[in-house]
């Protein structure tokens, strides 16, 4: 009987303390449930976001340009020649008419000498011709000699008349090739790269050049327009001319993404689509009095489009998926909501003119979309305007 106590006594204790146990396992998940509820909240993450409204949008549209000078020409010796001298460094502005190259001049001067003789040589034959014909024709008019010799006297100072002639044509080619071994500048402008120096052997067909003058005093951006931008340019009807004179000054970016202080304007527009490329090429004219745009470089124009009473959001507030775009939304319990939106096709690169999918007065997350920010995702939202201000006056304070 006592046996049978004791283990029912030892039964009791033992469930006793498995109820202990399991009570104060019990007391301790709660415990563990409410500090990681508690982290959870404190990991919940802060995020710029904005309140999308309708209102006016000064976007341009980017068009990828390449920068060529008002002239450029390729400077290339009009004979051949050794290079004896070079007159001018790269970069060296230069005015029209002044010598860059100097060619080996011996054989040329040769050559003027050579056709000076041969002018004295037929001057001294027409003095000598002349004497004759002045001669016989006082002895034709006392009916000395016949007619045949007057004549024939005659025809001989022709002849050596026109053998001066040629001399002298010879002479002035001779001379202006003299002249061609110095060569000049044919426009005032920039110098450009010099890859041939002295000693090198230079002729009218040399690749590449002697160098290239660039006057940059205007230059043309060169860009293209699609068929679909031509047509919304022209309306459809009116005036490829009209379109143009009506178009808005443009800017251009440069390739640091610093944008030209003075504007430009489009100028041409090609009435012939490129069947290959499907756009058309157009050139916009910029001053550049400071010599700060140069030939050959590259930029983007850029060519302003208001539109009014419209929601911009910026571009690093979207995402894609499968051709389509999103912004995530931020419900009443700041939880992500993706929403699919339609923007114009007008955009400066920075922002989106939304046609769709978004109202005045929701809130759009505009920070970590992409890497942080996931659908039915509890934020903690933060004022992105604000936020950036306390940015830009601690970058200020740093200086």
């Amino acid at each position: 009987m006592k046996t049978f106590t004791s283990k029912i006594g030892r039964v009791a204790s033992l469930t006793g303390l498995s109820a202990a146990l399991l009570a104060l396992s019990a007391c301790s998940g709660k415990g563990d449930a409410a500090a990681a509820m508690a982290a959870m909240q404190n990991q919940t993450p802060e995020l710029g976001v904005i309140t999308v409204a309708n209102g006016s949008s000064d976007l341009s549209s980017a068009y990828a340009a390449t920068i060529k000078g008002k002239v450029d020409v390729d400077v290339r010796p009009l004979v051949s020649g050794f290079v004896t001298r070079v007159l001018v460094d790269e970069g060296q502005y230069v005015k029209k008419g002044q010598v860059l190259f100097t060619l080996d001049q011996v054989t040329f001067q040769a050559a003027v000498e050579q056709a000076q003789a041969q002018v004295n040589s037929a001057q001294t034959a027409v003095n000598s011709a002349k004497l004759t014909a002045d001669n016989k024709k006082l002895l034709y008019d006392k009916n000395i000699i016949s007619d045949y010799e007057y004549q024939l006297a005659q025809n001989q100072l022709a002849t050596a008349k026109s053998q001066l002639a040629t001399a002298q044509a010879a002479l002035t080619s001779a001379r202006k090739n003299l002249s061609y071994t110095q060569v000049t500048a044919p426009v005032s402008g920039y110098v450009g790269s010099i890859p041939n120096r002295e000693g090198t052997l230079a002729s009218p067909s040399m690749q590449p050049a002697l160098t290239t003058i660039s006057d940059n005093s205007e230059v043309f951006a060169y860009f293209s327009l699609t068929e679909k931008d031509v047509l919304a340019l022209t309306g459809g009807n009116r005036s490829l001319g009209a379109a143009i004179a009506a178009m808005p000054a443009v800017q251009l970016r440069l390739a640091d993404g610093s944008v030209y202080p003075l504007e430009g304007k489009v100028a041409t527009v090609s009435g012939v689509i490129d069947p290959q490329t499907g756009s058309a090429s157009v050139r916009a004219r910029f001053n550049n009095p400071d010599g700060i745009l140069r030939s050959g470089s590259t930029g983007q124009i850029l060519i302003p489009n208001r539109a009014e009473n419209v929601i911009t959001v910026p571009q690093r507030a979207t995402f894609e998926v499968q051709d389509r775009r999103f912004v995530y939304v931020l419900n009443d319990s700041n939880k992500t909501v993706s929403t699919p939106i339609t923007v114009s096709p007008v955009n400066d690169g920075q922002n989106f003119i939304v046609t769709s999918g978004l109202t005045p007065g929701q809130r759009v997350v505009v920070e970590g979309v992409g890497s942080k920010v996931r659908p039915d995702m509890v934020i903690k939202p933060v004022d992105a305007a604000a936020q950036a201000a306390q940015a830009a006056q601690a970058q200020q304070a740093a200086k």
